[in-house]
């Protein structure tokens, strides 16, 4: 066992001696956060060993049920692969009543190579690509989300929380709202707090388009793994403390039929070798000329990549009109309806904006597929189409696959997609989601029996 590992965990032990449990955590393919609660003593074996889980974990689907025809179930005995600790991801957990702990980790096989279905794995894959070139992406990832009553309304339906504050349940829409920052201030401490104790990076938090929905931002880092494995600990983060607070959060994309969609919007820059931002041009307001190829890279490739950025059939009620949600491949400068955005700032600081993907999305699969796209672009020197201004769904029809069929079908036979994200994976991932939408379709909706059981 390596002196750092053992430092990490001895060193939190010594530190929280009162701690009295330890959530082993790993990201399934959904990204849903699965795992197993060990006491404090079982730390220095898992940090010397590992610990078994079911190697079917990549086969789960969002309800936790095996989906067979991946080969990852009964076929193969349901047997065990070891999963290790992620270093530097082992804390408390402050919203708990007790002090816990967690640590997140990552699944190998029996030679110590990674699974070949675990998303943490294929970005990894995608990233030593950029070591070719020279260059290091920096990423930041930003996360939308409904703060939600704990309870539903009558017609079971999701409701807005009632403030504290106010005594009254939300119901502007006012974005940037400090009023609203203001009467969820106790929350947002908590979450700034929880961050701050974890070590996430956790960063600016505003008030979004609709009642009870906020957006916190990650810093940018230089470690595309870390950058991902932190949105998956601020989602649980962000969970836990609105429990505490004795509500719910929710990163569903479309939780409310008339209201805006949660997004996971992700920045992304390149640095040389020397710490420069290749992105940067002070010549060019829309950036250089490598910006300009990632940015034809991710066009070209998106309608291949939807099945990742959307990954559920409510994924795509995201996109629709007035709703700063993109309907097709087009980019832009300081332009939030468009899919690939050039913020306004600092020219050091020239970056891109990915705003395709829903908060629902696997930040591991979602980063793999953008950092793909920006590879793609930079090694075959594409040239991006037209830039967009104004309202670029007036001028750009809906040219996505926007149902999750169209878009597994695309998924299914890209060779952009075989090519970064392996043959193995790509494969499992499309049997995995096309099943799971056929489990979900073959579901009657209360809508359907509103709208057909007497009228038809």
């Amino acid at each position: 066992m390596a002196g750092s590992k053992v430092k990490e965990y001895k060193l939190f032990l010594d530190q929280h001696p009162d701690v009295s449990g330890i959530d082993l955590l790993i990201a399934d393919l959904n990204g849903v956060v699965r795992g197993k609660r060990v006491v404090p003593s079982a730390l220095e074996k898992v940090y010397k060993n590992g610990v078994y889980f079911t190697t079917s974990l990549f086969a789960l689907d969002i309800n936790g049920d095996t989906i067979e025809e991946t080969g990852l179930g009964i076929v193969q005995g349901d047997g065990d692969s070891t999963c290790v600790p992620i270093p530097k991801t082992l804390s408390t957990t402050p919203w708990h009543k007790q002090t816990m702990g967690q640590l997140l980790l990552t699944m190998v096989d029996d030679n110590n190579q990674p699974v070949f279905a675990n998303p943490r794995h294929v970005l990894n894959q995608v990233i030593d690509r950029f070591k070719g070139l020279q260059l290091t992406p920096v990423i930041a990832v930003e996360l939308e989300f409904y703060l939600l009553d704990a309870r539903r309304d009558r017609n079971k339906r999701p409701q807005p929380p009632i403030s504290k504050t106010t005594g009254k349940r939300e119901n502007n829409t006012q974005v940037y709202a400090i009023n609203d920052l203001d009467d969820y201030g106790d929350f947002l401490s908590g979450v700034s707090a929880a961050a701050q104790e974890q070590g996430i990076p956790a960063d600016t938090a505003v008030a979004e388009n609709a009642p009870g929905q906020f957006e916190v931002n990650l810093k940018h880092e230089a470690d595309t793994l870390s950058a991902c494995d932190n949105a998956i600990l601020l989602k649980r983060l962000i969970k836990g403390v609105a429990q505490q607070h004795g509500m719910k959060a929710t990163f569903m994309a479309k939780p409310y039929t008339d209201l805006a969609g949660n997004g996971m919007h992700i920045h992304m820059s390149l640095l040389d070798e020397k710490g420069k931002n290749v992105f940067s041009s002070p010549k060019d307001s829309t950036g250089s000329a490598t910006l300009h190829h990632a940015i034809g890279g991710l066009l070209e490739t998106m309608n291949e990549s939807m099945a990742v950025f959307c990954p559920n059939t409510n994924s795509f009620k995201r996109f629709q009109p007035q709703l700063f949600v993109a309907m097709a491949p087009t980019w832009g400068v300081d332009n939030r309806t468009v899919a690939i955005r050039i913020p306004t700032g600092p020219e050091e600081a020239k970056r891109l904006e990915h705003r395709i993907s829903g908060a629902d999305a696997n930040p591991y699969l979602v980063a793999a597929a953008l950092l793909s796209g920006v590879h793609y672009g930079i090694t075959k020197k594409i040239i991006p189409h037209k830039i967009s201004t104004g309202d670029a769904n007036k001028d750009n029809p809906p040219s996505l696959p926007l149902n999750l069929f169209e878009s597994l079908n695309t998924f299914k036979h890209s060779a952009f997609i075989k090519e970064y994200f392996g043959e193995d994976f790509s494969n499992h991932y499309h049997i995995f989601k096309s099943v799971e939408m056929e489990r979900f379709n073959k579901h009657v909706t209360p809508l359907e029996l509103d709208w057909y059981l007497r009228t038809v």
